[in-house]
């Protein structure tokens, strides 16, 4: 299914119900004084992430999502019955955006997290709450205050351990073919992926990891050039960034200026993401002799001083793909060690 990443809805908590202006009527009690009840609680809307679900498609047929309204006091002082909650499922990596502010509200990062994004109104005061020693028979209550009315923005950001970098054709979607059960689209001209695509790449029984592959990016991508720039997004969760470039372009371009070409749009875009470790993959090395590839490979290293990993792989022949991922999963493996063994932050 062709992912969609970005939408906007409307969200409205339930109304508290109306307090009740009532009187205890009973057979031989005569002034039986105020009884109106209170009015229940309007409902709240929460968000809640599952792992069930990948895409936010279906809010493109629903954008109107409301709570119940509570119900209205009622005479002896029998209380309105609070509103039922909405809750809207999404999937696990959406981050909530108020659109009137543009103020990030949240973000669902795990299965079952929760997020109250409208809170219902409070049911209004029955007489009862009135009556006092000058005013023994009040008719005065309380409506119920309005529910809270949010226009939101989903933005989905997919939970995945290693992202794919690089300009169009440098052979992202067939490395993920070669490494993962992943089938996108590949083809001998620009532009073929239109949406992310994730694979799993499994090394050995019970250790793999997520890797992405986003639409190629150009100059200027991250003011809107090209299709990478919508969804630059979804790098940014990454672990680490796995830089493609073709070891010789084939149209006769620079290697290492595409390699700072890429970087700048990063940096533009969010420059946290030129802290997050990032290795370079010289692509295609089937096109040349393995002394070629290696000596234009080594060129562009020092050319750019690249002191991070760097793989000199064949996509398409699967030449080297199997020792990145191993070097890839060792990484992952011990990045996941240094969490658990770190000191506690003291607050």
């Amino acid at each position: 299914m062709k992912l969609v990443d970005e939408a906007e809805i409307t969200v409205i908590a339930g109304n508290g119900g109306n307090g009740c202006v009532g009187f205890r009527r009973e057979k031989f009690i005569p002034l039986g004084g105020p009884d109106g009840g209170d009015g229940g609680d309007g409902g709240d809307v929460w968000l809640e992430a599952t792992r069930n679900l990948n895409t936010l498609v279906d809010f493109r047929h629903q954008r109107m999502f409301r709570a119940q309204r509570g119900q209205d006091g009622m005479g002896q002082q029998r209380y309105g019955k609070g509103g039922d909650d909405t809750v809207i499922l999404v999937p696990v990596g959406t981050q909530v955006v108020n659109v009137d502010t543009d103020e990030l509200i949240g973000d669902l990062v795990a299965d079952g997290d929760r997020l109250l994004v409208a809170r219902g109104g409070k049911g209004g005061l029955g007489n009862m709450h009135f009556k006092s020693s000058v005013n023994r028979a009040p008719r005065q209550s309380t409506p119920g205050t309005e529910g809270e009315r949010r226009e939101l923005r989903l933005e989905l950001k997919l939970l995945a351990d290693v992202g794919l970098l690089g300009f169009p054709n440098a052979g992202k979607s067939t490395l993920i073919r070669a490494v993962s059960a992943a089938t996108p689209k590949v083809a001998d001209y620009p532009f073929t992926t239109l949406y992310p695509n994730l694979g799993v790449v499994s090394v050995e029984p019970a250790r793999s990891f997520v890797i992405a592959d986003i639409p190629g990016l150009i100059e200027g991508a991250a003011d809107g050039a090209g299709l990478g720039a919508l969804f630059l997004r979804h790098i940014q969760r990454t672990r680490l960034l796995l830089h493609l470039v073709e070891v010789e372009p084939l149209d006769g371009s620079d290697a290492a200026d595409q390699v700072r070409a890429i970087e700048r749009e990063l940096e533009k875009f969010d420059a946290g993401l030129m802290d997050k470790p990032r290795w370079l993959l010289f692509n295609k090395a089937d096109l040349l002799p393995a002394e070629d590839a290696r000596a234009h490979a080594e060129r562009v290293v020092a050319e750019l001083g690249w002191t991070a990993p760097w793989f000199i792989v064949s996509g398409l022949a699967r030449e080297g793909t199997r020792d990145v991922m191993l070097k890839i999963q060792a990484f992952l493996d011990e990045q996941a060690r240094d969490a658990v063994g770190a000191d506690p932050v003291e607050g």
